[in-house]
């Protein structure tokens, strides 16, 4: 797929991007030949219903605009003091909108010819979209500060019509949506890729050392016999380096596909606020099936839900600023990562994308699914900060049921991550690739993982809990090791933490290291954990613990 940038009113190509890293996020689970893609089919119908009209002031583009209109350029023979008070107030009260798809059109376009405004959408109003006008888009780009205001009001795309999304914030734009659904953009693109069994296999042994485990080969001495080569089972995709072409600066920040974002897009330079609203039922064919953001965002209030994108980020995709408050993410999906929220993109299908900055406070991230990595969150070279936020019930097939991480840095404050599972590892948190992680009073309970680790996998990463817990996670799988921890080439600090009542198929269940360190201080539990509480074969280390 090629980068593209929108211009002011249609989407205009940009020139192709050389990417920085063509590399695998998170590749430890393997489970070659089990996985297929299914088709992702997400139903945007949008039901008509009736329409209640109102009486307002509704703009019309060029030399059709009629009678009704032409109260917004009654100012054009005032002088300008008196012409930038009106203005003030119109932004102010708003203009109001008539259920009627073309006369929200024409209010956008209008918009963005006299520098933004309020537009006053009718109240359970639902507009449907049914036709590609602005080349990929079904509203025009917003290239001003616009507000769009309704009450129990829909923007939706009409099942039947062609594929696109339903708003584009181009650089220099401001949207805010108060009060609304945005409902069933599509940007599928078709696609014919290589069997995913045989991307999966490229980057992970997991499968491999369950055989040699079946055929009788102790796991310790299977994981040893990779010494030689630590990173087996942990592959990253061979590293290509982009060749120069003269005269063309790669540049720095990260630029958005022609399918990203089937909702709402965001592009580099544009702002979005999304207030007391719901992103549901969007189809991506990229990134970013709800949102995808490129600039700054904000979420607050909202619902993300039933999303679904091709790639990454079900829900939200983002390579920007991300803020979301007081949300909820639930319930959408993502073939290869970050299945509720992605922030950044692995090389697997597409260029890799490196994440931005996050801050998710007081927010619910629950039931959301992907087949690869991180099925309620996942960070790729990005910074993510959480407070008082919730990562439930969430499934990732390969690694982080609740969350992962790779090449990243992770600092959670009082954060839940329960009942999350996955069939590889880290059925609650997997943390991998030179990532930093720190845990303050956190609960990591009851998740479920098929290798290792099934409430913490850390691979090649330093991890701290703080005032934490570790507690009732599970590896259950048939060489199942490391219910609460499993750490390999990597550095796990407990800090007051208590890792308690875990369990894996084989020992231990509580705390497993191979050729790694784990610190426990002397305020910290290792206990009660089936069959045993701890195990460091050759090359780990683990302070204060008692088999």
């Amino acid at each position: 797929m090629s980068n593209y940038l929108t211009n002011n009113e249609a989407s205009g190509r940009a020139t192709a991007k050389s990417r920085r890293k063509l590399w695998l996020a998170s590749g430890v689970a393997g489970l070659t030949g089990v996985i297929s893609l299914a088709a992702v089919g997400v139903a945007g119908s949008a039901g008509a219903v009736g329409l209640n009209w109102n009486t307002a002031q509704v703009s019309k583009d060029g030399d059709q605009r009629g009678d009704e209109a032409r109260d917004w350029d009654k100012d054009e023979n005032r002088d300008d003091k008196n012409r930038d008070k009106d203005k003030d107030k119109d932004h102010e009260r708003g203009k109001e909108v008539p259920c009627d798809t073309d006369k929200l059109i024409q209010a956008i376009v209008f918009a963005n010819n006299k520098h933004g405004g309020v537009l006053e959408l009718a109240k359970g109003c639902t507009y449907n979209l049914t036709r590609n006008d602005y080349e990929g888009n079904g509203l025009p780009v917003i290239t001003e500060r616009i507000t769009l205001k309704g009450e129990h009001t829909t923007i939706s795309r009409e099942a039947t019509a062609d594929y696109f999304r339903i708003l584009n914030v181009g650089a220099g734009g401001h949207l805010t949506i108060k009060g609304l659904t945005i409902k069933g953009g599509q940007t599928l693109e078709l696609f014919n890729g290589v069997e995913p069994a045989a991307v999966w296999a490229a980057y992970s042994d997991s499968e491999a050392l369950a055989a040699q485990v079946k055929a009788g080969t102790p796991l310790a001495q299977a994981l040893t016999a990779r010494q030689a080569n630590p990173k087996a089972g942990l592959k990253a995709a061979p590293k290509v380096t982009p060749k120069a072409t003269p005269g063309v600066v790669t540049p720095l920040v990260e630029q958005p596909e022609e399918n990203d974002g089937a909702g709402i897009l965001v592009q580099p330079g544009g702002t979005a606020e999304i207030l007391e609203s719901e992103v549901v039922l969007n189809q991506s064919g990229g990134n970013g099936g709800g949102v995808a953001n490129f600039g700054t965002t904000k979420i607050w209030h909202s619902t993300v839900t039933r999303n679904t994108a091709f790639f990454f980020g079900g829900g939200v995709f983002n390579a920007g600023l991300l803020k979301v408050e007081e949300s909820k993410i639930k319930d959408n999906t993502a073939v290869i990562g970050g299945g509720g929220i992605s922030n950044g993109a692995a090389e697997i299908f597409t260029d890799d994308v490196d994440g931005g900055t996050v801050e998710l406070k007081k927010t619910e991230i629950t039931d959301n699914e992907t087949l690869g990595f991180g099925g309620g969150y996942l960070d790729i070279e990005g910074n993510t900060t959480a407070y008082e936020t919730k990562f439930v019930s969430n499934t990732a097939v390969l690694a982080g049921g609740g969350l992962a991480a790779a090449d990243s840095q992770l600092n959670l404050h009082n954060v839940t991550v329960e009942r999350n599972s996955t069939a590889g590892v880290g059925g609650g948190v997997a943390i991998a690739f030179d990532s930093v992680a720190t845990f303050e009073k956190s609960s990591i309970k009851d998740n479920t993982a098929g290798f290792f680790g099934g409430g913490l996998f850390n691979a090649g990463s330093v991890t701290t809990l703080r005032d934490s817990e570790v507690v009732g996670n599970r590896a259950v799988g048939p060489i199942g090791v490391g219910g609460g921890i499993f750490n390999i080439f990597g550095e796990v600090n407990l800090s007051k933490t208590k890792v308690a009542h875990n369990f894996s198929t084989f020992e231990p269940g509580g705390v497993f290291s191979f050729f790694g360190d784990v610190n426990v201080d002397d305020k910290s539990a290792i206990t009660a954990n089936r069959p045993t509480n701890c195990l460091a074969i050759p090359g780990g280390t683990i302070d204060n613990c008692f088999a």
